[in-house]
């Protein structure tokens, strides 16, 4: 467990909520998240200027949520511990829903009047829970039928937890979510390829590797192959195709909501071109999107916020998947 975490944890842990006489008022709980937020996550100030300020505690209250509860699940170090805590974060959650004032923890302090205030609803949070869960228990993903139901889980709650804070939930405006916060969530699994296998993970589907010839001792030796270019290639036309169906989210959206909504979604198009630009050579080095691009990114969507084009509420089309029957999901060795 990291130094950081584990003071966390300490300080706010089941143990220590036990023996706390009284939980922080809501300034030193909004204060707390947004510490939080802002110390985890190097883009998150960025986003934060696109954030309304009336929402801007929301935002914080629901990233420190989610910081919490990945930290839970990847931070520990223990499987069987990491669940016992995912099981306690997700009682908190629902004592919350349950009762806004039985809150004790800084994040659910915070969290409580946003659930009030935007009428926010359970199963976003407990859909991110059970994908964190679920990393305790499943390392390998047969296919994408698999794949893309963790990302419904792990990915697309956070999208439409955002519509809400925008007062902009409807059925249209939630699918292009869906699809920005797919193709993101597979953009950061095709960077990051080795970090996860270094961590026992695999997220590239075991059906598309054995179509194209990509062995798992291929997979473990790390071997950069032509096989494994055309898996990446493959990989990274699906998470575009998912970006580029989220396009219109923006511009349905106003200001400044437009330009932090495109902001997300044009980040995940750069990781892809970072992807590219090594030829899809994960294995020697981290493909990362440059402060510069990122810089121009800011600059692109504070100048030129996105606009509708005519015809652009057309689908994008999906590339298929090579199999639509769940598959028993692969334990660990």
């Amino acid at each position: 467990m990291s130094v950081r975490f584990a003071d966390h944890l300490n300080r706010y842990g089941p143990d220590a909520l036990a023996r706390a006489t009284r939980p922080p008022d809501l300034a030193e709980a909004q204060v707390y998240c947004a510490h939080l937020a802002r110390s985890h996550y190097e883009n998150f100030q960025v986003i934060g200027w696109f954030t309304p300020k009336e929402a801007r505690t929301g935002m914080e209250a629901i990233y420190a949520f989610c910081r919490w509860a990945d930290d839970l699940g990847d931070e520990v170090g223990d499987p069987a511990r990491s669940e016992r805590l995912l099981v306690w974060w997700r009682d908190q959650l629902r004592a919350v829903f349950a009762d806004p004032t039985s809150a004790r923890h800084p994040v659910f302090v915070a969290l409580a009047p946003t659930i009030t205030r935007f009428n926010l609803e359970l199963e976003p949070f407990e859909n991110l829970i059970s994908a964190f869960i679920q990393d305790q228990h499943v390392y390998e993903y047969q296919n994408d039928a698999q794949l893309l139901d963790y990302c419904r889980r792990s990915a697309n709650p956070v999208g439409r937890l955002v519509l809400k804070l925008a007062e902009a939930d409807d059925p249209a405006r939630r699918e292009w979510s869906d699809a920005i916060c797919t193709g993101l969530q597979l953009a950061n699994f095709w960077q990051d390829v080795a970090c996860d296998l270094d961590i026992g993970r695999i997220y590239l589907p075991r059906s598309d590797r054995w179509e194209l010839g990509y062995s798992d001792e291929d997979l473990h030796a790390r071997r950069y192959t032509p096989a494994y270019r055309a898996l990446s290639s493959r990989k990274v036309a699906q998470a575009r195709a998912y970006l580029e169906r989220g396009e219109p989210l923006a511009a349905s959206l106003g200001p400044p909501w437009n330009r932090a909504v495109e902001l997300f979604r044009l980040g995940g198009l750069a990781i892809l071109r970072a992807i590219e630009a090594c030829n899809h050579d994960v294995w020697t080095m981290r493909p990362v999107v440059g402060r510069w691009t990122k810089l121009a990114l800011m600059a692109q969507v504070a100048l030129k916020p996105p606009r509708r084009r005519q015809g652009q509420d057309q689908r994008v089309a999906i590339p298929p998947t090579l199999d639509s029957t769940l598959l028993k999901q692969v334990p660990r060795p």
